[in-house]
């Protein structure tokens, strides 16, 4: 067993500080040293998107990102939108359009949805479909996730 690996980050605006196994992902830091559970597995592998963040402007998959990768980083996860008095716009489009089920995929859907709009503001259905074709859904589909996207932007 390998000693662990003191980070530090800027995690949802504000300065954290944590300690990690060299080979453990950003997501199991998230989830089990950060409690920040939003994230979620599902594929492990970088293919479902469930786990997306964004780290320094860019959409990555936790899963596949080391959390030694962290130090230094600025990153937001789906705890970091919206506020205590308010959901974030696209969490309030999420929900007026019925673009969820059993929730699984949506706070990566919601996460690489808020990475699209900060670097496209206007985006068409095309670049919304593509942007969003690294996330997979089995339950609510897709048309009501794009259509969400289109009305939040």
């Amino acid at each position: 067993m390998t000693g662990r690996v003191h980070v530090t980050a800027t995690i949802n605006g504000e300065p954290r500080d944590f300690l990690c196994e060299p080979r453990q992902s950003l997501l199991e830091v998230l989830r089990d040293g950060l409690s920040l559970t939003g994230a979620k597995e599902g594929c492990n592998n970088g293919n479902c998107g469930a786990c997306n963040v964004i780290m320094d402007g860019r959409l990555v998959n936790s899963c596949l990102v080391l959390g030694v990768e962290a130090q230094s980083c600025a990153i937001t996860t789906i705890e970091g939108l919206g506020t205590p008095d308010g959901l974030h716009p696209l969490q309030q489009k999420f929900l007026e359009h019925a673009a969820l089920q059993c929730g699984v995929c949506t706070p990566g859907f919601i996460v690489s949805a808020k990475a699209l709009l900060d670097a496209r503001p206007n985006p068409s259905e095309h670049e919304i479909r593509w942007w969003l074709a690294g996330n997979l859904c089995r339950c609510t589909g897709y048309d009501k996730i794009v259509r969400a996207v289109q009305d939040a932007a």
